[in-house]
């Protein structure tokens, strides 16, 4: 089977990359130097080219407070490529798999796991075009599973534990906001949650929207304590604030826990815990760099 994978260079791309060479499938890996996906003729000519069966959507406009401002770009990239992929994969009858975000839900208060019918309510331009990516989903009647999913990491590209695994090690101390709830998550455990349903044929009779996060619940506060404690950086003074230290144009949600038991429940698969997923990718970051 032929597998396009979408936004190949970025942090869940690169996972897919990794874990795809153990299959037999044959995955065509594209970013935007191969493939633009904001061009609906290119899009059907690549998949119907090589009769592709399923993709892979890892592209996204993901610069949460630059999108306020960069509005056209991020609404082509988060909503009308979406649409592109979505027409072009119903066209060869076959099956679309987007990555979402828990950004659909806004700044909504409460301290209940987000479920997957929960009404959503984006705040922010980034949000808003990611709804509109599901919807435009929606719109095409293609075959789909849209995996939302929050505060992503890994050992590629820009991220939070990348970002304050420097600044613990090189600064005396740091203020992180404690009253922003949510689950991290490791880049490559949602990959091969993907890797698996489409090696095991599960995306078919599966469609619908699914939650996918490390288990657990923390501040991104306890997230960088935990970062610090994992590798060893002992000497940074790290002290919780609040959000309203740290001025944003947009508002970011407070609870975004998201409830992943549909998810395990279809899928007959576990999760795992954030501490543990943090402590295997902190350890690879440390194995490259030795």
């Amino acid at each position: 089977m032929n597998i396009l994978v979408t936004g190949a260079n970025g942090q869940l791309g690169n996972c897919m990359r990794l874990t795809a060479k153990e299959s037999s499938d044959n995955y065509i890996f594209t970013d935007v130097a191969e493939l633009d996906i904001t061009d609906s003729a290119a899009v059907e000519k690549a998949v119907m080219a090589n009769d592709i069966k399923v993709i892979v959507n890892c592209a996204a406009y993901t610069n949460v407070d630059k999108a306020e401002t960069d509005v056209l770009l991020a609404e082509r990239l988060n909503a009308k490529a979406v649409g592109n992929l979505a027409e072009a994969i119903k066209a060869n009858a076959g099956t679309l798999i987007h990555i979402s975000t828990d950004y659909v839900f806004g700044g909504s208060q409460g301290n209940t796991p987000r479920t997957e019918d929960e009404p959503v309510n984006p705040t922010g331009v980034y949000g808003l075009t990611k709804l509109h990516g599901e919807q435009a989903i929606a719109t095409s009647g293609c075959k789909a599973l849209i995996f939302r999913t929050a505060w992503l990491y890994s050992e590629y590209g820009k991220n939070f534990v990348k970002t304050m695994l420097n600044l613990t090690s090189t600064k005396p101390e740091l203020k992180v906001v404690f009253d922003q709830v949510g689950t991290p998550t490791y880049a490559q455990d949602l990959a091969d949650a993907i890797f698996g349903i489409i090696e095991r044929r599960q995306f078919a009779g599966h469609e619908g929207i699914y939650h996918y996060s490390n288990e657990g619940v923390c501040s991104w506060y306890d997230f960088t304590k935990m970062i610090a404690s994992i590798a060893g950086n002992m000497d940074c003074d790290i002290q919780p604030c609040h959000s309203d230290e740290f001025p944003s144009s947009v508002v970011r949600p407070f609870y975004s826990v998201l409830d992943k038991t549909k998810y395990k429940q279809t899928f007959g698969k576990t999760i795992p815990y954030w501490t543990e997923s943090l402590k295997a990718c902190i350890k690879n970051l440390k194995h490259h760099e030795a």
